[in-house]
Formats: structure tokens, sequence, C-alpha cells
């Protein structure tokens, strides 16, 4: 959370809290006054009786216990409207932080987006210019080709990433399950990524033959999301390794890196909609805060889990885990 959003906050907590003081004060204020009038009330009535009316005791304790009732009557309503105001602003506070927070995380994402945007759009467009401009050698063409493709592919996953967010998020994407090969699926993503990232380094443990029944898009778009957000946090030195196995009903998927890993107070925040660790204006990796979000979504679409640990030596390890019905026979 960036300054000027904590400035926010600290703002709308005091007026908040200062406005809940004065209607609980207000309350307690009214609860007094109605207490004095009864007893004002009584004691006049007490004073208009005649102390040889032969009904005068009678009187008496009648209008004490009308006192009484009414003192159990504003106390219970007192208490009432005061629970319900306690009870009410602790909601609204909430609720107002939330809000606060949410439009900070939209602010970043526009930021976010608009950087993401563009600087795929202007590599290519440079590399496209360059290669009309020069007769340049085929290695170096080859080059520029392969680093314009790999922008395209960039721009193409953001803008998968962003209208499968918003068609799950709005239930109008409809999930086609069938039955696929996941090794088949993340063995195909490995490769793709080792062979666009050659400088990198790469490590797989994929054991053939496990088999899920899920939407094939969404699942090629988890498994993608969790490489590149391993790719984005990694050194190019650090080790980047995917593992799949099937134990009994179980699928468990891990992506891991050798980044500088993540706080244990940011490991349940990372999944949640625009968050990113640290502030849009000095974040130097690239994002949209979509990435982790969808893979929750379309993990938990599947009726898995997803969780973040720290990896053994260094960065971080996000593990899958899926429950399936049949076990596959090998």
């Amino acid at each position: 959370m960036d300054v000027f959003t904590k400035k926010r906050l600290v703002i709308a907590s005091v007026v908040y809290w200062l406005l809940l003081a004065y209607i609980v004060i207000a309350l307690v204020w009214w609860f007094i006054a109605l207490e004095k009038q009864n007893h004002r009330m009584a004691d006049y009535k007490i004073s208009e009786l005649k102390m040889d009316d032969p009904a005068f005791q009678a009187k008496y304790q009648v209008i004490t216990d009308e006192r009484h009732i009414k003192d159990v009557q504003y106390i219970g309503e007192g208490a009432i409207f005061l629970v319900v105001i306690l009870i009410a602003s602790i909601f609204v506070y909430h609720a107002v932080r939330r809000q606060i927070r949410l439009h900070s995380q939209q602010e970043n994402f526009m930021m976010a987006i608009t950087h993401e945007l563009k600087t795929p759009i202007a590599i290519a467009k440079l590399n496209l210019e360059t290669l009309l401009k020069y007769s340049l050698s085929e290695e170096k063409k080859q080059k520029m080709l392969q680093a314009t493709l790999q922008e395209t592919n960039r721009l193409n996953t953001l803008a998968s990433n962003i209208l499968v967010s918003s068609q799950l998020e709005g239930g109008r994407y409809r999930i086609a399950k069938e039955d696929l090969e996941l090794s088949d699926l993340v063995k195909t993503a490995f490769n793709d990524f080792r062979n666009r990232f050659p400088d990198r380094q790469w490590q797989s443990e994929i054991e053939p033959e496990i088999d899920i029944n899920g939407d094939s898009l969404l699942l090629q778009i988890l498994v993608n999301n969790l490489i590149e957000n391993a790719i984005k946090y990694s050194p190019k030195e650090g080790l980047i390794t995917c593992k799949l196995h099937q134990k009994n009903k179980t699928i468990l998927f891990q992506v891991m890196d050798e980044g500088a890993g993540i706080p244990d107070d940011e490991k349940k925040r990372i999944f949640e909609k625009f968050y990113r660790i640290g502030n849009e204006t000095t974040r130097t990796t690239k994002g949209t805060g979509l990435g982790l979000y969808l893979c929750k979504k379309i993990v938990e679409d599947h009726n898995g889990h997803i969780k973040v640990a720290d990896n053994l030596n260094r960065g971080s390890t996000f593990m899958v885990s899926f429950t399936v019905k049949h076990v596959h026979e090998q």
C-alpha cells in the first residue's frame, strides 16, 4: 500500500471514529435525558397523591411500577440501538477500507496495464521499423523477429488474462470440462517457455499419462501464468523447476523459482485481484496483478487448491493440487 493510500485510510478512519463517537455520545445523552424525564414525571405524580387517600399505597405502587417499566424499556431500547450501531459501524468501516484499497489497486492496475500494453507495442514497432529500414544479417533478423514474437505473445497472454478474468468473475464464461492429459499440456507449455527463453536455467519432473477432467484453455492459462510468474521474479541465472506428480487421487503441480521470495504476510494477499507486492511507481517487475488471481479462480473452478511456500534454498514454490475422481491405472 502506497503512502497516499495510507494517508487516505488514516483520514477516513479518524473522521469515521469521530462520527461514531458523536453518535454514541448522543445516544447516551438521549438515554440520560429520558431517564431524568421519567423520574421527574414519577416524582410529580407521587407529589400529587394525598397521604390520607385510602388508595395511596396502591397508587404509589402503580407509579413506581410504571417508572421501573420505563427504566427497563429505555435500557432495552438503548442497548439494542447501541448494538445495532456498533455492528453496522464495523461493517461500514471494513467496507470503506476495502473500497479505498480496491481503488488504489485499480489505479495501480491502470498504470500497470498501460505500461504492459505500451512496452511490447513499442518494441515490436521498433523491431519492424529496423527490419524495414536496414539490411541486416539473417542471424540478426531472426533474433529481432524472435523478440517481436515474444512481445506479441506477451500481448496475447495479457489480453487472455483480462478477458477470461472478466468472464469468470461475471459468470459469462462457460467452463467446458473434458478428459485431457495434463502431463502433455504441462510438458508442451514447459518446452515452449524453454524455447522462448533459452538463456534461462530449466528443470522438469513431469510424470507421464496424468489425466484430469477440466477446461483445456483455463488449465493452459494456469500453467502459463505460473511459469511466467517464475520467470518475472527470478534472476536470469536462477533455476526454474516444473513438477507434476500424481499420488492416489491427488495431482500435484509445482512451479519453483529462485527469486527473492514472498514475505509471510503477503503470501495470502498475492491471490487477490489487482494485488501486487510493492508500489506501482517503484516496482520494476512486469505484471498487472491479474495472473495469480486468475490462477486461484481457475483452480477453485476445478475443485483444487493453490498455495505458495518458500523454496528450500531461496525463492518461492507455487503448489496446485487437484483431486481426481478416478485413479489412472498405469
